[in-house]
């Protein structure tokens, strides 16, 4: 195979790469606190042994890895005094069967015995552990302390982490890199608010149509170069037959 044949089937394979991570994108377009990828491009002339644990073939472009994003959506009011935001750095901590984990979506229920919850019924931490709730209105201070009426019901757990110490687990929710601990986070709590995704279905729609263009450009050029071989090997063949 031509060397332009490898570098247009390397670069279809990358761009199939960022489609899944379209898909992942537009899944969470409505998800509280997610955060899209950033993905990069590397030369093979930069690192060609990265290109044979790739794709085993000396290809010209491949994925250089992808890094969360962690720029901040913006903060919509719902009115619903059991939706929270951060608003600055941090994260909520909550409990789960594989241990701590950390997320920005801040849409959290009270489960039939009090105890504050995600969505998915698992429990929040605040700095004293869980979270009982009272009966009452709740209000949540920027310092993250919750009340039920006039009753403190618990401060919650905010944290942070550099950048590179924290992966995406699924969705808006997180895990801290092995042997990595939290720290105290700077961000204010906003009752009655929640932050949206960082991407948007405008954006994410554009990027899909040049996707698929560059794509479908690049599959028009491994085509024309593949047909190109087969006809200059016909015609050496048939000379020597």
């Amino acid at each position: 195979m031509s060397g332009g044949a490898y570098s247009a089937l390397s670069g279809m394979l990358t761009r199939i790469g960022e489609l899944d991570r379209l898909a992942s994108d537009l899944a969470n377009v409505g998800t509280a606190g997610y955060k899209t990828e950033r993905a990069a491009r590397v030369a093979a002339e930069r690192d060609r042994q990265q290109f044979r644990l790739a794709l085993d073939s000396a290809v010209d472009v491949t994925d250089g890895g992808r890094r969360v994003d962690f720029r901040a959506g913006s903060l919509a009011t719902t009115g619903r005094d059991l939706d929270m935001a951060i608003d600055g750095r941090g994260f909520f901590v909550i409990t789960t069967p594989n241990g701590q984990r950390y997320t920005r979506n801040g849409s959290f229920t009270r489960r039939a015995d009090g105890l504050l919850t995600t969505a998915e019924g698992e429990p929040v931490l605040g700095e004293n552990g869980q979270i009982r709730l009272g009966p009452g209105k709740i209000t949540a201070d920027q310092d993250g302390t919750i009340r039920t009426g006039e009753t403190i019901a618990g401060r919650l757990r905010v944290v942070d982490f550099d950048e590179s110490n924290i992966d995406r687990e699924s969705g808006a929710r997180f895990r801290a890199m092995p042997g990595v601990k939290p720290r105290p986070a700077t961000g204010k709590v906003m009752g009655g608010s929640l932050e949206q995704a960082n991407v948007g279905v405008v954006d994410r729609m554009v990027a899909l149509t040049e996707i698929k263009r560059s794509f479908e450009a690049l599959q028009r050029g491994a085509t024309v170069l593949m047909n190109d071989i087969d006809g200059r090997a016909i015609n050496e063949l048939g000379r020597r037959t």
